[in-house]
């Protein structure tokens, strides 16, 4: 009994920690839909953050333009957590969101966001 008791501390600490990142918030002034592919921005500070910490590990995905949904799945992270976290980071001057799906996209844009999309599918599996 005793054991479970400490996987559900573990459990209940690990779902506690991401939201520790973002100081309990769970939104962002950046507009960051689910599909917007995020990318890093070459800038003149490096980063500063520990190893541990998923900031630096989202600046490095985003060299490859990864959705915001992807990224959330990649670092197993809560949506709205990477969503803050992308947001803050995009202000910051680290990141850039690009553009998503108009009405004047072309064909190969909205083939790049399905590819997107199910790569992120897949990555959550």
């Amino acid at each position: 009994m005793a054991q479970e008791s400490r996987e559900d501390q573990e459990t209940e600490a690990n779902l506690v920690r991401p939201y520790t990142l973002t100081a309990g918030r769970t939104h962002t002034d950046v507009p960051l839909p689910l599909e917007a592919p995020v990318q890093a921005l070459k800038v003149a500070r490096p980063n500063q953050w520990p190893v541990d910490d998923p900031r630096g590990r989202i600046v490095e995905l985003c060299q490859g333009a990864p959705s915001v949904a992807e990224i959330s799945a990649r670092l197993n992270l809560p949506l709205g957590v990477a969503r803050v976290l992308v947001g803050d980071l995009v202000t910051s001057g680290y990141l850039r969101v690009r553009a998503t799906l108009t009405e004047a996209s072309t064909r190969d844009e909205r083939r790049d966001l399905i590819g997107r999309t199910l790569r992120g599918l897949r990555a959550l599996g």
